[in-house]
């Protein structure tokens, strides 16, 4: 018997806490991507400002300072390039991230409607079963009283 509601109270905390396990799951998951999606940048941005410093040390003379301008525009023009990917690419994660969200919520949702539906079929037979077994009972109390010995006595 113990065992029984023991068994029932461990499938009940399941169920309980089983959409926050889903919730937690999908937020870690998406902060690992985007944590990691983030450092790739960052290696990315920090490599060619690297690059960029290596190349103003190497400077020598007029020409080299005019080719280092020259490659500092085209510089200029792939860090805005693939800062504009990079954003896009973040956009995309954030939107299946809501996607994925949405789904959830609407799953943890509809489990919880039919939840609350069978809790309140459930109640609802105990009820109807508790109001049949209630006339029979009180059929007997509204019954006339028959009458004691002493009263058909004094008559």
């Amino acid at each position: 018997m113990q065992d029984k509601m023991l068994d029932e109270f461990n499938q009940q905390t399941r169920r309980f806490f089983e959409p926050m396990r889903k919730l937690n799951s999908l937020m870690l998951g998406n902060m690992e991507k985007m944590t990691e999606y983030q450092l790739e940048a960052m290696k990315r941005y920090s490599q060619m400002g690297t690059e960029r410093m290596r190349s103003a040390s190497e400077i020598r003379d007029v020409q080299d300072l005019q080719a280092f301008g020259a490659k500092q525009a085209e510089m200029m023009n792939e860090l805005s390039h693939q800062m504009m990917e990079d954003a896009q690419a973040l956009g995309e994660m954030s939107q299946q991230f809501r996607t994925e969200l949405e789904q959830l919520f609407g799953e943890v949702s509809q489990e919880l409607t039919e939840r609350t539906q069978q809790t309140q079929q459930t109640q609802q037979t105990q009820q109807q079963a508790e109001a049949s077994a209630k006339p029979a009972a009180s059929s007997k109390s509204n019954a006339p009283a028959k009458a004691s010995s002493q009263a058909s006595r004094k008559s």
